[in-house]
């Protein structure tokens, strides 16, 4: 079957801290790898009252030592905040703790606001339009040796860490076929250049060493509870999130809402739902119809959950009834490579 992953923003629910936070990821993260998921991966944001994870490469450590299989990475690091060289060393250090486990997704936006991004940088000579040539340039310090190296990624040279390719429109598509890497399409929240950007990455794919074939892989916000209205109420708390950066306030994660209607305006009301139009929120059997339907139409290869909730039970909850919606779909992997 099509492998299932988790991507975890270590949400911080409104009256917590980032300490529980990080503790419930690697709650989750342990139960996931008992059930069977296939990667864990963490993303970069900036200055977002309620995501915990800016550290990116701290809290995968915190991951990775606390589970035992399961592979641990970002989703995504984005580069133009970093020099090519404090990643490799950084996943250099990653790998050599954790060998055979870790990912390093990449992307070019800068998971904040542009003040954010300039106190991150300190300036802004760093910029997405230069995302290519820092993807080489990471991918060199991960590689071999060269003939008259001068500077190397101690630990981190000839360590090969795994590289993907994140993104939300055809750049990105375009960057991970050229390379040869995977590529992972932000569906969850990007949904418009879904399938043109999977149809550009497979028709231009250049095989590389890492990879012989193209490797598609799409995010999806996932929900599940026992019944329908229960998973719509526990959704609420997404859409509460969606809303507030709508607005220019983000917040931290928001109880759920028996209602939504007299939180937001129609105007925000109909952004949300078109943000989030490809989640997939129900019980078990009417999310199995949902992903099997958004399966067939992006035929990826893997599929990457998101599902940040209010209550760490309900979203514990949500993701172990995920693998058991992915256990009664009929959908080989080879059906849909």
């Amino acid at each position: 079957m099509i492998a299932f992953s988790v991507l975890d923003l270590s949400p911080i629910s409104a009256g917590s801290t980032a300490a529980d936070s990080f503790r419930n990821t690697l709650d989750l993260a342990r139960h996931a790898e008992q059930w069977g998921y296939n990667r864990y991966w963490l993303a970069e944001h900036h200055n977002i009252p309620g995501i915990a994870s800016a550290a990116t490469a701290v809290v995968i450590g915190h991951v990775a030592a606390g589970t035992q299989r399961i592979r641990v990475g970002a989703g995504g690091i984005m580069l133009p905040n970093h020099s090519p060289l404090v990643i490799a060393e950084q996943f250099g250090t990653l790998e050599s703790l954790f060998p055979g486990r870790i990912d390093l997704a990449l992307g070019r936006a800068p998971g904040s606001d542009q003040r954010t991004a300039r106190a991150l940088r300190r300036d802004l000579a760093s910029n997405a339009e230069n995302f290519p040539q820092d993807v080489l340039e990471l991918q060199a310090f991960l590689g071999p040796e060269l003939a008259g190296q001068t500077v190397f990624a101690v630990p981190g040279t000839g360590l090969e860490v795994p590289l993907w390719i994140l993104g939300s429109s055809l750049f990105g598509a375009q960057v991970a076929a050229a390379l040869g890497l995977p590529f992972g399409f932000a569906s969850h929240f990007a949904p418009d250049a879904l399938r043109q950007a999977l149809q550009v990455y497979r028709a231009r794919f250049q095989p590389s060493a890492q990879l012989a074939k193209p490797h598609a892989m799409a995010v999806v916000n996932v929900v599940t509870a026992d019944t329908d209205v229960a998973a719509r109420r526990l959704f609420t708390s997404i859409q509460q999130q969606f809303a507030n950066l709508y607005r220019g306030t983000p917040t931290q994660l928001q109880p759920p809402r028996d209602q939504m209607h007299d939180y937001w305006t129609p105007a925000e009301k109909a952004g949300v739902d078109h943000t989030l139009s490809y989640a997939c929120v129900g019980a078990p059997a009417s999310v199995r119809e949902q992903l099997t339907n958004f399966i067939e139409m992006t035929r990826v290869d893997e599929l990457m959950i998101a599902g940040s909730l209010f209550d760490h039970r309900a979203r514990l909850r949500s993701f172990e009834l995920a693998m058991d919606v992915r256990a009664t779909m009929s959908t080989p992997a080879t059906a849909i490579a």
